[in-house]
């Protein structure tokens, strides 16, 4: 117990970081996700949040979801052959250590249609059954997969819900933004972002909570 709850600590912070700078900057580059991402958090975070709530934020997660297949933070799987095997017509020795790229493999031409582009609805509804199983890998597979998996989704979800009911997020004009391995899958050069307090009807509510992140 003690090591998976070390292992939810460690290994769940700064991946989980990366996806929302990413995230963050793939809503800021797509007006219309931006749109009905913010849509979506006024209308099921209006008040205070309860039980279900990251179930209700489909969109939200979809982006979430999309963002971890263009971004991977863990960007290699690696496992040992347990035997002889054989891999597109290459045979594999026993001990043989194999490496899988998620960021390579989803964004394979054969599997995905316009896998550079950033469209979160691959992730919605009826879609989300197309996807292959061993296609779309951000936490790997079988009784190794990543055990925080659920928990990482939901908290990326709720995450990102809660920056963007308060928040805008803008590129700084002519940075090129460019990802970089060092262990996890971040932002080469960081990314610098221009961030604006959100105006609606319920700004009155957000103004505290706005000053006291500044604050800090």
């Amino acid at each position: 117990m003690r090591s998976n709850i070390l292992t939810f600590i460690a290994a769940g912070h700064e991946t989980t970081a990366n996806t929302l700078s990413w995230a963050l900057f793939l809503l800021s580059q797509s007006q219309e996700w931006r749109e009905r991402v913010e849509a979506e958090v006024d209308r099921e975070l209006r008040g205070s949040a309860g039980t279900g709530t990251a179930d209700r934020l489909a969109e939200t997660r979809a982006v979430i979801e999309e963002t971890i297949r263009l971004y991977p933070p863990i960007s290699a799987i690696s496992r040992v052959a347990l035997d002889k095997d054989e891999l597109n017509g290459e045979p594999v020795r026993p001990g043989s250590l194999i490496v899988i790229s998620p960021y390579v493999l989803h964004r394979h031409r054969l599997l995905w249609d316009r896998p550079d582009a950033f469209d979160p609805r691959r992730f919605l509804g009826n879609a989300a059954a197309t996807v292959d199983r061993f296609a779309y890998l951000p936490f790997g597979a079988g009784p190794r997969k990543c055990i925080g998996s659920t928990f990482a989704l939901q908290e990326a979800t709720l995450v990102l819900a809660a920056i963007v009911r308060h928040f805008s997020f803008q590129l700084r004009p002519g940075h090129a933004v460019w990802p970089s391995l060092r262990v996890t899958l971040r932002p080469a050069n960081g990314l610098p972002m221009t961030i604006r307090a959100r105006a609606s009807k319920d700004a009155a509510h957000r103004e505290p909570a706005f000053r006291q992140m500044m604050d800090s």
